[in-house]
């Protein structure tokens, strides 16, 4: 897939790379969900289904939080605070204990509803506010929002079909 360079190819992207990762998910059964079965986000660890879902679900809360921070002129600690860049693996452990009290389908809600945000925060900006300058370092803004949305889910949805097929679930 070509790196969006409009609003509008942003959109279609988030969107389309969310739909058919939905699809995927919602074809997991909820008892295999907590299995940690597949390749974790640190070399030599495994997650579960519902690791990668927390994964995403914190990497869209991020954007979202770093988006509404850059909108109120405050600065922002990329990429969280208390982390660096070389601690993603850290990160990704942070967002796994976030939530790691919801079930397969209150996480499946949860990714529903902060891809509905990240969608609407799209839909408010413009093409120049998205692409027209550097937002954080090199990246504009748009880059810095596809980077950490529609580019995991299609890894995630990699990674899912790969699994359902060891597991007997493709269809």
């Amino acid at each position: 897939m070509a790196v969006p360079q409009t609003r509008q190819e942003l959109l279609d992207a988030v969107r389309g790379t969310y739909d058919k990762l939905a699809a995927d998910l919602a074809g997991i059964p909820a008892e295999l969900a907590n299995e940690a079965t597949l390749d974790g986000h640190v070399q030599g660890t495994r997650m579960s289904v519902a690791n990668l879902l927390a994964y995403l679900i914190g990497w869209n809360l991020l954007v979202l939080k770093w988006c509404d921070a850059k909108a109120a002129g405050v600065p922002v600690d990329f990429p969280d605070t208390g982390f660096k860049w070389n601690e993603l693996g850290r990160l990704a452990q942070k967002f796994y204990a976030d939530h790691a009290g919801l079930d397969y389908p209150a996480l499946l809600r949860r990714f529903a509803d902060v891809h509905a945000r990240i969608v609407v925060l799209i839909d408010g900006e413009t093409d120049a506010s998205l692409y027209g300058a550097p937002w954080y370092d090199k990246y504009t803004q748009g880059r810095m929002i596809q980077l950490n949305t529609s580019s995991p889910y299609a890894n995630a949805r990699s990674r899912v079909r790969t699994w359902k097929r060891a597991q007997g679930l493709a269809g």
